[in-house]
């Protein structure tokens, strides 16, 4: 009788154990995923800096991507294209342009172009009233150096909805912030039109390897 109610003293204790054993597993496991999930929001919200490029990307390089015209319709007129995701396209003349070549380099830019000034185009309210549209080839305007004269074209069809009338007083600002201040005009495409103009350029990787930017 007192062997059977020492083990029957024994048997609590030797329950006890397992689960306080399987308590503290169970605390341990949940110790474990709060420091994976801490680990996994810290990789999210610190990049690792080995990963990041050596200069952070441009405003252009954020919010446009980035098309070329190399030598559209004359050899040199080499002509960017930013396209938003809204579907707005910037045009202005690459880095690689022949009139940043010349002596003396811009010295002017005319919206004259023909029987149409493009700087007395006024467009208003949201069905953008007033817009003309365009084909590709359609001058935008000329840009003069002290040794040529060079037309700048739409290099996509669609609604011209802006010139840049700064260029009038500041031609400079083509070279010296080109793909900012310095852009000619906004033109608003066609999805269809965009598809079409889109694969008659180039992306800035390949425009980079035909000019030998890399």
């Amino acid at each position: 009788m007192s062997d059977i109610m020492v083990d029957q003293t024994h048997k609590p204790e030797e329950t006890a154990v397992p689960n306080n054993l399987l308590q503290h597993q169970r605390q341990q496991s949940v110790r474990e995923n709060a420091e994976y999930e801490d680990e996994e929001l810290h990789k999210l919200l610190v990049p690792d800096i080995t990963l990041l490029p050596l200069t952070p990307p441009s405003a252009v390089e954020s919010n446009f991507a980035s098309y070329f015209a190399p030598d559209f319709m004359k050899s040199g007129n080499d002509q960017y294209v930013y396209r938003h995701a809204n579907g707005l396209c910037v045009v202005g003349l690459a880095s690689t342009h022949s009139a940043f070549k010349d002596k003396g380099g811009v010295s002017a830019v005319d919206f004259n172009v023909g029987k149409s000034d493009r700087s007395g185009m006024k467009v208003t309210g949201k069905r953008k009233k007033n817009a003309q549209h365009f084909e590709s080839n359609t001058a935008l305007c000329k840009v003069c150096t002290n040794d040529d004269l060079y037309i700048v074209r739409c290099c996509v069809k669609g609604s011209l909805l802006e010139v840049n009338e700064r260029l009038i007083k500041q031609p400079e600002l083509l070279k010296s912030s080109a793909d900012r201040e310095g852009y000619i005009a906004i033109i608003m495409p066609k999805p269809a039109d965009w598809l079409k103009a889109k694969a008659s350029l180039l992306s800035l990787e390949d425009f980079k390897k035909l000019r030998a930017l890399c």
